[in-house]
């Protein structure tokens, strides 16, 4: 197919388009937002029609793929249950413009609501005022409740109600569907009185000369792939939802439940999975849970095309292939939450420095039914703090499910020498979706830090650092402390180094405020609280100096140098037997500094 025959302009009648949305030749995937109808809204689209002004393309893609789409539009079905075809229209944008031409020539049913009669009436006696009018059409264009006075109740409908009685205000759809009735009526009324010139029989005819003649212009694109659709439909739908190729695999997937056959709704499957457990990683994105089911499928489901994780092949996974798989992948990813929150003691997904953790650590849980736990953690920090990136696109994806299948088969597995760089370490500071700073505050989490004032107290009790964009994270060494502001060119490293974090209750935080390490340290001096202080990384100094009520013009840097060293201390000791080798690119072009015993 040529370039020039997937994008395709045309352009079909209005009635004729509404007409065959009724005939079920045009579907609405699922994946559409929802519709705002407002009523001046269809008036003015009423109006740009009477003027034959342009309303913009109806984006239409054709396909062969069977998605699941909305039965109803404004309370009219457009959809049969057994319904298929070789190739299906689906409008991708142009929803809104056309629930509000539908309902409103068609009348239905609006959402939110209820009683509510859309029909769009015409006030035959309303002219332009002139080339500029921008307000008739609030009076040219009526609805059933502007007209209904209730007997005289309504005394600001009274005049309205004796047009409509006297034939003068008229259905839209009856002027398309009973022209002639209608302009007899009209031609018979007091008000026009058989007169062949009358300017209400000339707007009648200009009326019906609208509805035949108006023209909807379309654009139809075919032979696309589904990435494309997703980038298509985010472009012209800047302002709302980007479509997701989630949507667009739950709409492919859908089976409507016959008497012989289950129903299939992948996004019912997954938030009925969130709603009957119990963690925070259950929040994962939808695009996470569907990757998941990409990698067990792959490695799990002969000849099912799905050999990646991108949007070519998320597309070829199938309602049956997701079947065969869901029950042992819901144990596996339940299995993985537990590792990262029980295991890691990381109760947030905020402290996974990869996503891809997810696919990973999931694949070697499925259908394992003796997983070893020390090499999962063992395999999540060497991954976490190598000074290369080690599982940032999916070729190393493969790899990693690969390192993880064989331990899963207990085969020979060897580590690579693991490196890090002192200097990356010193100068981390918080990004919410940086690695190394997902890493260290994660570092920090398993060592399960417990309060500084009520030292038998754990402090990642809850998600409540992690509740926001910007965590709430104490200064050790407060930013904006008297030493800090008074020190600021007598320390190489900044304050907002991670080196200088760790985690308190609120209550001991706010406690602290700005004041100084000299100062604040002496009220928790005491032995449950040094006992305590490794629950954080921290070394004995800080709280030396505060003993002796000096504290170094360097002792930013001497503090972080310390925890630096304490970090390195701590992930040797996690990374046992493997070759531990640390560099310091602020000293020398990656010089092997030796950290063998």
């Amino acid at each position: 197919m040529n370039y020039t025959d997937r994008i395709f302009p045309t352009n079909k009648g209005l009635t004729t388009y509404l007409d065959e949305l009724i005939a079920k030749n045009y579907q609405i995937p699922t994946f559409q937002r929802s519709v705002v109808w407002e009523q001046q809204n269809v008036k003015k689209l009423w109006d740009s029609i009477y003027k034959f002004y342009p309303l913009g393309s109806i984006l239409v893609w054709k396909t062969d793929l069977k998605l699941q789409n909305h039965r109803q539009i404004g309370g009219h079905q457009i959809t049969d249950t057994n319904f298929s075809r070789t190739e299906y229209q689906y409008i991708l944008d142009g929803q809104q413009r056309t629930t509000s031409l539908l309902t409103s020539l068609y009348g239905g049913s609006i959402e939110g609501r209820p009683g509510f009669n859309p029909l769009i009436y015409v006030d035959l006696t309303i002219p332009i005022d002139s080339d500029t009018d921008d307000e008739s059409y609030r009076s040219r264009f009526l609805f059933w409740s502007e007209i209904d006075d209730r007997n005289g109740e309504l005394k600001p409908n009274t005049v309205k109600k004796k047009k409509f009685d006297e034939g003068l205000i008229v259905k839209l759809i009856d002027i398309k569907n009973n022209f002639t009735t209608v302009q007899t009526s009209v031609f018979n009324s007091q008000t026009v009185n058989k007169d062949f010139n009358h300017q209400i029989l000339l707007e009648l005819s200009k009326i019906k000369g609208v509805l035949d003649n108006y023209r909807i212009s379309f654009i139809e694109v075919k032979g696309i792939q589904v990435s494309e659709v997703c980038q298509i439909f985010e472009r012209i739908n800047q302002a709302g939802k980007p479509l997701n190729i989630f949507d667009i695999v739950v709409a492919k997937t859908f089976k409507t439940a016959t008497q012989s056959e289950d129903g299939f709704y992948l996004r019912e499957l997954i938030d009925d999975f969130r709603d009957h457990n119990n963690s925070e990683f259950l929040k994962i994105s939808d695009l996470d849970y569907l990757q998941i089911l990409a990698i067990i499928i792959n490695h799990n489901v002969p000849d099912s095309g799905v050999r990646n994780i991108t949007d070519r092949y998320l597309n070829e996974i199938k309602t049956e292939h997701i079947l065969a798989v869901w029950e042992e992948t819901k144990k596996a990813m339940l299995k993985t939450f537990d590792f990262f929150e029980n295991h890691l003691h990381l109760k947030t997904p905020y402290l996974i420095p990869f996503r891809y953790f997810y696919f990973t650590v999931t694949a070697y849980f499925y259908k394992n039914s003796s997983p070893d736990y020390g090499l999962l953690k063992k395999y999540f920090w060497f991954n976490s703090f190598h000074n290369e990136d080690k599982l940032s696109n999916t070729t190393q994806l493969g790899q990693h499910i690969e390192f993880l299948s064989k331990g899963k088969k207990n085969e020979p597995l060897a580590f690579d020498r693991f490196l890090i760089d002192k200097q990356r370490l010193r100068s981390a500071t918080y990004s919410s979706k940086g690695r190394m700073s997902r890493a260290i505050l994660a570092l920090y989490a398993s060592a399960q830090p417990k309060d500084w004032e009520h030292c038998d107290r754990e402090v990642l009790v809850q998600n409540f650092f992690f509740s926001t964009d910007k965590p709430n994270l104490h200064h050790i060494f407060p930013t904006n402390s008297e030493y800090v502001l008074n020190n600021k060119h007598k320390n190489k490293i900044t304050s907002d180094s991670l080196m200088n974090i760790a985690y308190l209750t609120q209550i001991t935080n706010l406690d602290i405020t700005n004041r100084n390490p000299l100062e604040y340290m002496k009220d928790y001096d005491k032995p449950e609280f040094e006992a305590i202080m490794p629950s954080h990384l921290l070394s004995g100094e800080i709280l030396d100096w505060a003993r002796s009520g000096v504290l170094p013009e360097d002792a930013i840097d001497q503090f972080i140098e310390s925890r630096v060293n304490s970090i390195l201390a701590d992930l040797k000791t996690k990374l046992n037997d493997l070759t531990f080798d640390v560099i310091d690119t602020i000293e020398t072009n990656e010089t092997v500094i030796d950290e063998s015993d």
